[in-house]
């Protein structure tokens, strides 16, 4: 009965009520019979009225709800069965356990039950791995689908939205991109050619760039004699990259007939739908190129991401000191608006650094300004400390080298930072000097980077320089001559030359002996240099046991690594990388070490035909073409070399990406 009325409780208004009228036909029976009699009909009629209606409407709702829970029950049916929604059931090995129609329809099986999810595609482990609900597009066969997870229930939605992303990826290539191509040595090559022979090359290169835009379809305008502007979308800035951006080796080949090969850079800016933004991308991503050396393709995205392609040749060597001289001329000016100068080369100073470092100081020496060399003692290289010995018995010279903690507390408004031997911030000796200097200037010979140190008052960085001593021996002939260099500073600074030269045999230019020949001139004596670059019997034999473990990966590159429990300076490393470079069928040369208990140092070496600055920028580091290195974080010698090789491939198939 109580289950019966808690389904029915219209029922006790309908008693409640007749009990109600019952008492009151009573009351009046006492007062009055007549009226006690017709009250109660009264009350009898409204009673069964009550009563008839609720049972109607109790039997209406009643048959509502069953063809409702009817049709829910279909439409739940059909949804599961027919709509088009995949749905997969897993159990907890993440085995399918059932799928719906539809899901099966989609697959090359005949049934879906029994198969581990991850056989669907590759990319459902990465929706499985969350533990909340999310969704990620994952392409199966010729379809794409949205997926969502939900692990209470171990329940998989797939959406089919391969419409969707062909309209997105119909969108998106077909986005405008601006490129800004320019002929690296136009001047040098054309500087006193004759006139019909100009005309000629002009037309060649002109002819060559307008074939390359017409057979990927690219508008390509010359708009200066060394510069032309294209047109183009994404989908073809696709395939160019597929194509490694042939033009840079089609440029260099035709034009060898004129004595010297064309280089071609490249600045090219997408991702964004502004065209002034893709124009200052496309600056942007030229700048970055000139800055590397040229030969080069940079592509920029509006989010910052630079990939680079090409830098296959080496720097050319400018033929001009107008450069130089405006320059030395511009930090003549900064020197002498300071109250002092300074110096900060990178971390682990090598002899081209201190070397650089201590002829910047000599420039502030000659513009009368105070001058100093900011070193961390506890760093210094074997070589490096037999310098250091040396300028110890020159007081004057030797209290010109102070610490970072003491150049912070000399530090004021009207200091002159001047860095050398590296425009990356994470690099120098002390990036809180950099962060505290009103102005700083950057000395380099590195090719650029996407790392640079912002907020510079004046940059001098020349890829096709030998060593950074070298520009700023340069620089030091346009100085005012009220000091003349002395042998020790002479020689610091033929000794950064010779370290990266390795003995005038690489990277080497016309102004690289010009530069030698003014340091030896001043005093510099070639036997201290052999003197500082001598190395011990215990240095050898380690760089003899890395050499025992060198496999080749590839043609030419060999790869050599250190013991995993022993710890090496980047030095050694670099000296064994050398070392290779020297043995016959070497075109490159890995050195993989431990630096300490938890980095591992990497150092680069080629001849050219690999481009080992790429290599080492995808993971992490730089240098050039010819040099470069890196430094990774918690890792092992294995997981290095496999990085190494990782990295080789990827540059070996085009682009790198920042």
């Amino acid at each position: 009965m109580a289950t019966f009325f808690r389904k029915r409780p219209m029922r006790y208004s309908v008693i409640l009520f007749a009990v109600l009228g019952i008492t009151a036909t009573v009351v009046f029976s006492v007062q009055s019979f007549l009226v006690g009699i017709v009250f109660g009909l009264l009350v009898v009629a409204v009673t069964l009225y009550a009563w008839s209606t609720e049972n109607r409407v109790y039997q209406e709702t009643e048959k509502h709800i069953e063809t409702m829970s009817y049709r829910l029950k279909k439409v739940g049916e059909e949804a599961l069965l027919e709509m088009p929604i995949g749905i997969v059931l897993l159990n907890d090995h993440h085995v399918i356990e059932w799928a719906n129609p539809y899901m099966t329809k989609q697959m090359p099986q005949d049934t879906l039950i029994g198969l581990n999810v991850h056989e669907l595609s590759e990319q459902i482990p990465e929706v499985l791995s969350s533990d909340e609900i999310n969704d990620t597009t994952v392409e199966i066969g010729d379809h794409n689908f949205r997926v969502f997870y939900k692990p209470d229930e171990k329940l998989l939605y797939f959406f089919d939205v391969t419409e969707q992303v062909e309209i997105e990826t119909l969108y998106y290539g077909d986005r405008t991109v601006i490129g800004i191509l320019f002929i690296d040595n136009y001047d040098e090559i054309t500087q006193g050619m004759d006139d019909q022979i100009r005309g000629q090359l002009n037309s060649l290169i002109t002819s060559t760039v307008n074939a390359w835009g017409a057979e990927f379809g690219i508008f390509v305008k010359r708009v200066a004699s060394d510069r032309f502007i294209a047109v183009l979308n994404e989908s073809i800035l696709l395939t160019l990259e597929k194509n490694k951006f042939s033009i840079l080796d089609e440029i260099r080949e035709v034009t060898t007939q004129f004595g010297h090969g064309v280089t071609l850079s490249a600045g090219v800016g997408t991702s964004s739908t502004s065209l002034v933004e893709l124009g200052e991308l496309a600056q942007s991503s030229l700048d970055l190129v000139l800055g590397r050396g040229g030969d080069q393709v940079a592509i920029k995205q509006a989010d910052g991401k630079v990939k680079f392609y090409g830098g296959k040749t080496n720097p050319v060597e400018k033929r001009t000191r107008i450069r130089a001289r405006v320059i030395s001329h511009a930090l003549r000016d900064l020197i002498q608006d300071s109250d002092q100068v300074l110096v900060m080369g990178h971390r682990l100073p090598d002899m081209d650094s201190i070397g650089a470092a201590v002829g910047v100081r000599k420039m502030a020496e000659m513009n009368q300004v105070d001058g100093y060399v900011v070193i961390d003692f506890q760093e210094l290289d074997k070589s490096v400390i037999r310098l250091m010995d040396e300028i110890k018995q020159n007081e004057a010279l030797y209290s010109r080298f102070i610490s970072p903690e003491e150049a912070m507390n000399r530090m004021t408004e009207k200091t002159l930072l001047v860095v050398v031997d590296t425009h990356k911030p994470s690099l120098v000796i002390d990036d809180r000097l950099l962060q505290r200097a009103e102005k700083v200037v950057v000395i380099d010979h590195h090719r650029r980077g996407e790392e640079f140190i912002e907020n510079t008052l004046l940059v001098y960085l020349e890829p096709y320089a030998s060593s950074t001593a070298e520009l700023v021996t340069e620089l030091i002939e346009y100085q005012p001559k009220h000091d003349k260099l002395t042998m020790l500073e002479a020689t610091s600074m033929l000794a950064g030359i010779t370290v990266d030269t390795k003995s005038f045999t690489l990277r080497t230019g016309a102004r690289t002996f010009e530069a030698a020949s003014y340091l030896r001139t001043n005093g510099a004596d070639t036997v201290l240099v052999q003197s500082l670059l001598k190395e011990d019997l215990d240095t050898y034999v380690e760089r003899a046991k890395i050499i025992q473990s060198v496999e080749f990966y590839h043609e030419g590159v060999a790869i050599a690594h250190a013991p995993e429990n022993e710890i090496y300076s980047q030095i050694l490393l670099a000296q064994t990388a050398d070392i290779l470079l020297t043995m016959s069928n070497v075109q490159a040369s890995f050195v993989i070490g431990r630096r300490d208990e938890s980095n591992v140092g990497i150092s680069a070496r080629s001849l050219g035909n690999v481009n080992v600055q790429l290599v080492m920028e995808n993971l992490g580091g730089g240098g050039h073409l010819t040099n470069a290195a890196t430094l990774l974080e918690n890792t092992t010698i294995a997981d290095a070399i496999e990085q190494v090789k990782e990295s080789i491939d990827r540059t070996m198939q085009g682009g790198n990406e920042q």
